[in-house]
């Protein structure tokens, strides 16, 4: 079975990380070729085609230019012709409206990935609900409740991501390293959070729950994450500032874009990401829980299916005396950091072990093409 994934690959995050991990997974699903298609070079296909995985350019694609929409299904559609795939995926709204009428035309089975809520509000969703996929394909359970505003008709499957582990964790030996060349001591309590750089993500709260710890000696947060559009940059600068205001600028680390993210949490005491909006799933909540951090978010969207009482804490949302009541409470309590901690390998595995995960999505592709052959 040849799987064609449509995407933007402009931009890294989530769904990014997703697609590298399914070509890096590849083995768990041999009956599955998976193929690549993206509108823009950027760290996406680098990656792909590191994991020796094929990776089509469609052409850049810009939604104000209809001609660049059909300069790219044009090439789309030589693809279809030339190659023969059984399935095509949809990774979002964008990549449905942009590619999902070429898909169609070629007479494939479509897929719409659910990455990002949809209730069919936005003029992008309206724009897109005129190409109707054969199957919705959900990250979060929480995703798949709002999808009827969309496509009311449309069968949907929830499955969450493979997140592969870390690996071996840190020796005390790494850790000391990591946090030296942070500068951070060794015995500080490190409380990370690794996220874009976007409003939603809960940063704000996060420092002024942060602020109310000022009593408290010896912690550190590490702010992971990069800058990828200009207001993102003016968001950091913001927040930088806010730190400042708060009087905790000298216990905040702004690490900017890192490749070693594993490493980091790692080095890491507690793992804090306090949404101020729903979180379609959380890829950075597992990684986490991989890495044996006790894991502290607001109780709303796909976070609540990642985190329960026995690896982390929800709090309420927009509540920064809540959050700092727990992050205090974690950071003067080891043993509560490792009863927490030690809960989470297991939690992530039962959630997102890649072989499992991988396994299900080909399956369900491999129904959806036999159900289409079938008539």
């Amino acid at each position: 079975m040849r799987v064609l994934h449509l995407s933007g690959g402009n931009m890294f995050g989530g769904v990014e990380t997703f697609l590298v991990t399914l070509s890096r997974n590849a083995s768990a699903a041999p009956e599955m070729e998976q193929h690549f298609g993206f509108c823009f070079e950027g760290r996406a296909s680098g990656e792909l085609r590191a994991n020796r995985a094929p990776v089509h350019l469609l052409g850049a694609v810009r939604l104000r230019d209809p001609l660049s929409i059909r300069r790219a299904r044009r090439v789309l559609r030589e693809l279809l012709r030339q190659r023969a795939f059984d399935l095509a995926v949809c990774h979002g709204v964008w990549p449905l409206l942009v590619f999902g009428p070429a898909v169609r035309a070629a007479g494939l089975p479509l897929v719409f990935w659910v990455h990002d809520t949809v209730d069919g509000r936005h003029w992008l969703q309206r724009l897109a609900r005129w190409t109707v996929p054969d199957l919705a394909v959900c990250n979060s359970r929480y995703t798949a409740s709002l999808l009827p505003g969309l496509f009311p008709r449309v069968r949907r499957e929830v499955v969450y991501y493979p997140v592969e582990p870390s690996g071996t964790l840190p020796t005390e030996g790494d850790r000391a390293a990591i946090r030296a060349e942070l500068g951070t001591p060794g015995d500080a309590v490190v409380i990370a959070q690794v996220s874009r750089m976007e409003a939603w993500k809960g940063h704000t709260l996060h420092l002024r729950a942060l602020a109310l710890l000022r009593d408290v000696p010896g912690w550190v947060c590490w702010q992971v994450g990069g800058a990828q559009r200009p207001s993102e940059v003016a968001y950091r600068t913001g927040l930088e500032r806010l730190a400042g205001e708060l009087g905790i600028a000298d216990r905040v680390r702004f690490l900017g874009q890192r490749s070693d993210v594993p490493q980091i949490l790692g080095a890491a005491d507690i793992h804090c990401q306090p949404n101020t909006g729903p979180e379609p799933f959380g890829i950075a909540f597992v990684e986490a829980l991989y890495a044996g951090l006790p894991s502290v978010t607001t109780a709303m969207g796909g976070a609540q299916e990642i985190i329960d009482e026995s690896c982390g804490v929800l709090v309420p949302p927009d509540d920064a005396q809540a959050l700092g009541d727990v992050l205090r409470s974690l950071a003067e309590s080891r043993d509560c950091r490792r009863r927490l901690g030690s809960a989470g390998p297991a939690r992530a595995g039962a959630l997102c072990a890649p072989e499992r995960q991988v396994g299900r999505i080909s399956a369900l592709f491999s129904t959806l093409v036999r159900r289409e052959a079938a008539g």
